[in-house]
C-alpha cells in the first residue's frame, strides 16, 4: 500500500548540515581587527577589573554576542591580566592567608597543596535566548558568581545573578550628526529629545553640546537606567515631564541609530513625532520614522486571533525577573475568555519548532521587552506579545485601537486587563434561574478573514447545565472527575463536562505519537507477542558512535 512506513522516522540532522549555524548573521559584521588599545577601550577592560574586584566576585562569566567571538579570546586575556594586576582586596587577603594554612597543613600532611584562589572567567559562546538578554542559564551552568554581559542589551531586571554591562562604544562622526539634526528641526525653540542606541550613548553629551551652541535650548539628552517600563524604555524623562508639567506628547524624538522594531513602535506611539539618523550607510540622513502601516498590521493580526479557541503560551525567556507571575496572569486573561492556553519552553524562537503544534491557533511570546515582537511570515500561527493579547481577548464592542503600543509585559500583573466572557443582563438573568445554555444566548462571533461564523471559539466556557451537574456533584461530596472522557465520533472529547480541544485533537488528528508509534512491527504469528533479539547497541560520542567490538565507527 502506498504510504506505509517501512522504517521509523529520520529525527536527526544530516550529516551535510552538522556545522551550519541557524543563527542569522549580524547586521553589521566587524572584519577588521581592533589593536590592544582599541579592545580595553571599547570593552572597558579596566572599569570591568575594578568591578569584578570590588564585589569579589570568583567565578565570572563573560557573555558575548556572535558578532564580538572573534574579540572574546583577546577580551579574556586582557581582563584575567588587570585582574591579576589589581591589589587584592580585604576578602582576598583573608582567603589568601586561609590559603597559606591550607598550604602548610598539606605540607605536613604530604597530600597535594591547594592553590591560591584567584578569578575564574569562562566565555558564554551560545545564548539560550535572545543576545540582548542576560542568559543566567549558561551562566549558571559554570556556577558563575556575575555575567559581563557584552554589547547592546535589553536591559531586563534578571531574577539571579548580578550584571556588569558592557555596551562597546562605536565610532559615530558627529558632524553629519549635528548637520542632519538642524536639517529636521529648523525651529531653535522646538523640544527635543536626544536618544541613542545603548551602543552610541556615550556620544550623546558631546552631539548635545554641539546642538546647544546653535541656539536649541530645550533638547534633552536622558540617561541610561534599568527601567524598560519608563515612558522612554530604559531612559530617563524630562523633569517638566515628571512633575506634571508637560507630556511627552509634545516632544520630538532624534535617534541615533535604527532602534529594534518594539522600541520604534513604543517611542512613535508616545511622541509628536520621531527622526532615525542610521549609522550603516555611507551617507546617512536623519529620516521621519513612517510606523501607521506596521501598527495596523499589528492591529490586523491581533483581531484575527479573536476567535482563536486554543493560544500557545511561547516562553522565549528564563532569566528575565517576574516571567513566571506574567504566564500566570496570561493564563488567567485566555482561562477568564474561556479558552485554552499550552505552554511551551522551545528555547530559541524559529518557524520550524512551533510549526509542530499544529492546533494550536495562536502563540504569545513572554520575553524580553525587545524579542516579543516577532515579524515574520514563515511562522504557521499569528505571534503577538501580552500586551495585544489583552486587546485581541476583547469583545469588539470593549476593543479600543488608540494606536498606543507597550513592549514591556509588567503592566499585565500590575494592571491586568480580565476580558467579559458573558455580558452583565446576561448573568443577572442566569442569576435569576434562567439556566439556558450561554452558547445559545450569546452574540455569534465571525472569522474576519473569511466571514464564516465560528461555533467553537471558547471552548473552555462550561455550558449552565455542565455546571449544576458539577455543583450538584459536589454537593453529594463526590470529587469532580479529571479523567478525560472519549466520545463517539462527531461528539468533542471533555473534560468535567467541558470541551478540550487539545483533548479531540489529539484523539482525532494528532498523528505523530512518540517515536515509533507509527511503524508497525509486523510478527510471523499474530497470536504470538513475541519481543526483540537483544543486541548490543552503539557507543561513544555524538560524533562517532561505535558498532560493538568491531570498532567500526558511524
Amino acid at each position: 500500500m502506498e504510504g506505509e512506513l517501512v522504517a521509523p522516522p529520520v529525527l536527526s540532522t544530516p550529516d551535510t548540515h552538522l556545522f551550519e549555524d541557524p543563527t542569522p548573521a549580524s547586521k553589521t559584521p566587524r572584519t577588521d581587527r581592533l589593536s590592544d588599545e582599541d579592545v580595553s577601550h571599547v570593552y572597558e577592560i579596566e572599569r570591568t577589573a575594578r568591578e569584578i574586584k570590588a564585589g569579589g566576585w570568583k567565578r565570572v562569566a563573560l557573555q558575548f554576542p556572535d558578532s564580538m567571538l572573534n574579540d572574546a579570546p583577546r577580551v579574556f586575556e586582557f581582563l584575567q591580566k588587570n585582574l591579576d594586576d589589581l591589589p587584592k582586596s580585604r576578602s582576598d587577603v583573608d582567603t589568601l592567608h586561609k590559603d597559606v594554612q591550607e598550604l602548610d597543613i598539606a605540607k605536613q600532611t604530604s597530600s597535594k597543596p591547594k592553590p591560591p584562589s584567584r578569578e575564574r572567567l569562562s566565555i558564554l559562546a551560545d545564548t539560550s535566548y535572545g543576545a540582548c538578554c542576560v542568559d543566567e542559564i549558561a551562566a549558571e551552568h559554570v556556577d558563575a558568581d556575575v555575567v559581563v554581559h557584552y554589547g547592546r542589551s535589553c536591559l531586563s531586571p534578571t531574577a539571579r545573578l548580578p550584571v556588569i554591562y558592557v555596551f562597546t562604544t562605536h565610532k559615530l562622526l558627529l558632524d553629519p550628526v549635528v548637520e542632519a539634526f538642524e536639517k529636521a528641526f529648523p525651529a531653535k525653540d522646538t523640544k527635543i529629545i536626544l536618544m541613542a542606541d545603548i551602543t552610541y550613548s556615550d556620544h550623546l553629551p558631546s552631539v548635545l553640546e554641539r546642538v546647544a551652541s546653535m541656539g536649541y535650548q530645550h533638547v534633552f539628552a536622558p540617561s541610561i537606567i534599568n527601567n524598560p517600563a519608563s515612558p522612554l524604555p530604559n531612559r530617563t524623562i524630562p523633569p517638566a515631564i515628571e512633575a506634571g508639567e508637560e507630556k511627552l506628547a509634545d516632544y520630538h524624538l532624534f535617534h541615533i541609530s535604527d532602534p529594534p522594531p518594539s522600541l520604534l513602535l513604543t517611542l512613535s506611539s508616545r511622541l509628536q513625532s520621531m527622526y532615525i539618523y542610521p549609522t550603516d550607510t555611507p551617507q546617512p540622513k536623519a529620516l521621519e520614522a513612517q510606523t501607521s502601516r506596521l501598527l495596523r498590521r499589528r492591529y490586523a493580526t491581533l483581531t484575527s486571533l479573536n476567535t482563536c479557541p486554543i493560544f500557545g503560551i511561547l516562553i522565549n525567556t528564563l532569566s528575565v525577573k517576574n516571567y513566571l507571575p506574567t504566564i500566570a496572569a496570561i493564563q488567567g486573561q485566555i482561562a477568564a475568555a474561556g479558552k485554552k492556553s499550552y505552554t511551551f519552553v522551545v528555547g530559541k524562537v524559529n518557524a520550524a519548532k512551533v510549526a509542530n503544534f499544529s492546533e494550536i491557533g495562536g502563540w504569545v511570546v513572554i520575553g524580553c521587552w525587545e524579542s516579543s515582537l516577532i515579524e515574520s511570515t514563515e511562522f504557521f500561527r499569528p505571534i503577538i506579545t501580552p500586551f495585544e493579547l489583552s486587546l485581541a481577548l476583547m469583545s469588539d464592542e470593549e476593543r479600543v485601537w488608540t494606536g498606543e503600543w507597550n513592549g514591556d509585559f509588567s503592566d499585565i500583573i500590575n494592571n491586568p486587563i480580565v476580558p467579559r466572557t458573558v455580558a452583565k443582563g446576561e448573568e443577572e438573568e442566569n442569576e435569576e434561574g434562567d439556566y439556558d445554555d450561554e452558547e445559545d444566548s450569546a452574540p455569534p462571533e465571525f472569522d474576519l478573514r473569511t466571514g464564516r461564523y465560528i461555533s467553537h471559539s471558547r471552548p473552555m466556557r462550561p455550558s449552565r447545565a455542565a455546571q449544576l451537574e458539577s455543583n450538584t456533584t459536589s454537593q453529594i461530596g463526590k470529587p469532580a472527575s479529571s479523567a478525560l472522557a472519549r466520545r463517539a465520533n462527531g461528539d468533542l472529547a471533555m473534560i468535567n463536562g467541558t470541551a478540550s480541544p487539545g483533548a479531540e485533537y489529539l484523539r482525532s488528528q494528532r498523528t505523530w505519537k512518540g517515536l515509533g508509534t507509527d511503524f508497525e512491527i509486523a510478527y510471523d504469528n499474530d497470536d504470538e507477542q513475541r519481543g526483540a533479539i537483544v543486541e548490543q547497541g552503539r557507543g561513544g560520542v555524538a560524533r562517532g558512535y561505535t558498532v560493538g567490538d568491531e570498532g567500526e565507527r558511524r
